[in-house]
Formats: structure tokens, sequence, C-alpha cells
């Protein structure tokens, strides 16, 4: 049977976001980024893996801090996999931060990770495309220098553009954005999201159809919402 992790990296992350809806975990305004993370590789699928949580600052003039790469090096290799590594820029001046380019990348994803998230910048996108290809990254832009690096604290609480990240909290993201997943649900939502999927199909196939009017798509909304919503089988 596949892992869990590949079997909800069949879904697009909108349609994860909708299967944890109904288990009633969360509340419906939180578990997601803000449109401020921006998916770099919108084109690849979907990135599904365990946090691995951290602060650094690339912006502090005369830095004389310890780098502590080979620290986080070693975090990566021992995390449980796939791991997606998550950067929180603590600092004075984020907007001119920068904790990613293609080196990093290319050992990160030889490492076994899953891709990267931070609320700070990147650079070197273009070489990524070849040197790490089968990474994701999610950031808040690009900046053309690297600044003066140094990672502060590992395995701590992150907020990323809203998203309250925990070291082994398990995240998906693609185009749409980045959500975490409760992992009390986790097992149940490929299932979930077949059956998203199922009616969705049906739906944009009776927008096709002759049944289709003002009246007939207004009860179709309606029964959609509460299929949608209605608790899982053992739930309600």
């Amino acid at each position: 049977m596949p892992d869990l992790t590949d079997q909800l990296r069949r879904f697009d992350t909108a349609t994860v976001a909708n299967a944890i809806e109904p288990f009633g975990i969360r509340d419906q305004v939180d578990g997601y980024a803000s449109l401020e993370l921006r998916c770099l590789f919108p084109r690849r699928p979907p990135m599904v893996g365990y946090a691995v949580t951290c602060t650094a600052d690339t912006t502090r003039p005369a830095n004389k801090r310890p780098k502590r790469l080979t620290d986080l090096v070693d975090l990566i290799a021992a995390a449980p996999k796939p791991c997606v590594l998550v950067i929180q820029y603590e600092g004075e001046d984020r907007l001119r931060s920068c904790f990613v380019g293609d080196m990093f990348m290319a050992w990160l994803q030889r490492l076994g990770a899953a891709g990267a998230v931070t609320d700070g910048g990147v650079r070197d996108t273009a070489g990524m495309e070849t040197r790490a290809p089968d990474v994701q990254l999610f950031a808040a832009g690009s900046v053309a220098s690297h600044g003066s690096g140094s990672f502060l604290d590992f395995d701590v609480t992150t907020a990323i553009c809203g998203l309250t990240i925990e070291p082994g909290d398990l995240l998906h993201g693609d185009a749409n954005g980045l959500i975490s997943v409760p992992a009390a649900v986790a097992p149940d939502l490929p299932g979930r999201c077949e059956m998203i999927l199922r009616e969705e199909a049906e739906f944009f196939e009776f927008l096709k159809s002759s049944e289709f009017s003002a009246t007939s798509l207004r009860r179709r909304l309606a029964d959609h919402d509460d299929l949608m919503m209605a608790p899982p089988a053992g739930e309600g």
C-alpha cells in the first residue's frame, strides 16, 4: 500500500483542504498560509512532507554569529522523510532576507527533502529548474544577494505568512498555496478527496447538460454544500 504522503500527493492542495473541513477539527479560517507565500514552481507536483523547523537571519550588518549550516544538514539528514524545511525569518528587514539558492536546494533534494518553505527571500530560481527539479519551494519573493546568513534556533514553533507550523507537522502545498494537515484525520483524507473529485466531476457535467437552469443550479449548489460538509462516516 502506498505511503500516506504518496497517497496525498495524488491530490491538489485545495482538494485536501476541502477534505479536512468536514471533520470539524479546526476552524475553516485556520490551517493555511496567506497569499503572501508564493509557490515558485507551480507546475511541479504537490509537495507533501513533515516539517523540520528553524529560524534564521541574513540581514544583520557586521554579522558575527555562527552560520550553523552544518547543524541544519545534520537535522535534515536525521529527519523522517519526506521532510519539508521551514525557515522563519527572525530579524529587522525581512524583505531583504535570502535563505535559499540553487546549491542549497540541490543538496536538500539529495538528502530526501520534498521542499522548503520560508517567509523570507530566495534566489537562483532559474538554476533550481535544472539542479533541483524534484523539490518545491515556497517563499515571499526573490532577492539578488544572499546577505550574511545565520541559522538561529531549530525544532521550534514557526509562523509562516499566517500559518503556524510545529516540528513534525504534515504539510501539503502546490500552486494553490500551503496548508498543514492534522495528523488525527490524515489517514482518512485520501478517501475523502476521491469523493470530492467525483462530486466535482458530476457538477461540471451538470453545467454542460440540458438539465442546467438557475433553479436547478441553486438546488445543486445547496446539495453540494450539504454533501461537502457532511460528517464523514462514523463522525456524525
